[in-house]
């Protein structure tokens, strides 16, 4: 009798004690966990984050395409600006977006932005997307000559020359610091 429960409790033990491989329902990622219930996204966790050039399909797959949607759908530009930006030529402008999928200013900002671009026409092969990690650094060459410190961050540029920014929240609204930016030269 001593030695069977001597067995039993050895081989309890064995099985139970220190666990060196995960159970099948711990080793989902975070991904597939964050896909099943996108509104417990924790972005912070860098596991969601976007890194370098991103293309714009990625903000409609989960689970950033809960923030996307919402944030693009919701937001309704100032027309009568929107008017004035149309009337701009876009021949040899380009736009540079540097976001944080992390940052709250961003997934709230660049849905709007997308909007806006979209309402006015603007193509959107001339839009770079540019993901940050938390400590604003992107894995591309020569990012640091952008001299990102917040983001987002909207570089607007003219022939590649950069005419003006709206870094984290517009003076204004989106629409009209970028209407300002582009008409400021124009007197």
């Amino acid at each position: 009798m001593k030695k069977y429960l001597s067995a039993i409790i050895f081989f309890t033990l064995i099985f139970t004690g220190c666990r060196t491989t995960r159970l099948a329902t711990e080793s989902r990622s975070s991904a597939e966990k964050l896909a099943e219930n996108p509104s417990q996204v924790n972005f912070m966790e860098q596991s969601t984050w976007l890194l370098g050039y991103i293309y714009p399909v990625q903000f409609s797959q989960s689970p950033h395409s809960e923030w996307y949607l919402k944030g693009y759908d919701a937001y309704q530009p100032v027309q009568e600006v929107v008017s004035k930006l149309a009337g701009i030529n876009k021949e040899n402008l380009s736009i540079q977006i540097v976001m944080g999928t992390w940052c709250p200013d961003s997934r709230r900002e660049v849905p709007r932005f997308m909007k806006i671009l979209d309402i006015w026409g603007f193509p959107a092969e001339k839009v770079t997307y540019i993901g940050v990690d938390n400590t604003k650094l992107a894995p591309i060459g020569d990012y640091d000559k952008l001299g990102i410190e917040r983001v987002p961050t909207f570089i607007i540029l003219e022939n590649k020359v950069e005419t003006g920014r709206i870094i984290e929240n517009p003076v204004t609204s989106l629409e009209q610091d970028m209407l300002n930016i582009l008409t400021r030269n124009e007197k």
